[in-house]
C-alpha cells in the first residue's frame, strides 16, 4: 500500500510541476508541454493536484477534457485506491 501511495506522491509533484511549468510557458510564449502528456501525468495518478493547481492559476478551465476528464479520473483512483486498501485489509 505505501508503493501506491508513494506513487500517487510522486505523480502529483510531477503534474503540479508540468501545470505550473504549462503556464508560465504559456504567458511568456515558450515551449509548451503537449496535452497527453498532461493526460498521462493525470491519468498515472496526478489528477487530483493537476485539476487543483488547474483551478488555482486559472490554467486550461475552458478545456472539457480537462475540467470534465479529470474529475472522472479522480473518481477512478478513489475507487481503484479504495479497492486496493480492502484487497491490503483482508
Amino acid at each position: 500500500m505505501q508503493g501506491v501511495i508513494f506513487g500517487f506522491a510522486v505523480m502529483s509533484l510531477v503534474a503540479f510541476l508540468l501545470t505550473v511549468y504549462d503556464k508560465a510557458s504559456a504567458k511568456a510564449g515558450g515551449r509548451r508541454v503537449p496535452e497527453r502528456t498532461l493526460l498521462l501525468v493525470a491519468a498515472l495518478g496526478g489528477a487530483l493536484v493537476e485539476w487543483l493547481t488547474m483551478r488555482l492559476i486559472r490554467h486550461k478551465t475552458k478545456h472539457p477534457k480537462f475540467m470534465i476528464g479529470l474529475p472522472l479520473l479522480i473518481v477512478l483512483h478513489a475507487v481503484l485506491v479504495g479497492a486496493a486498501w480492502l484487497i491490503w485489509m483482508f
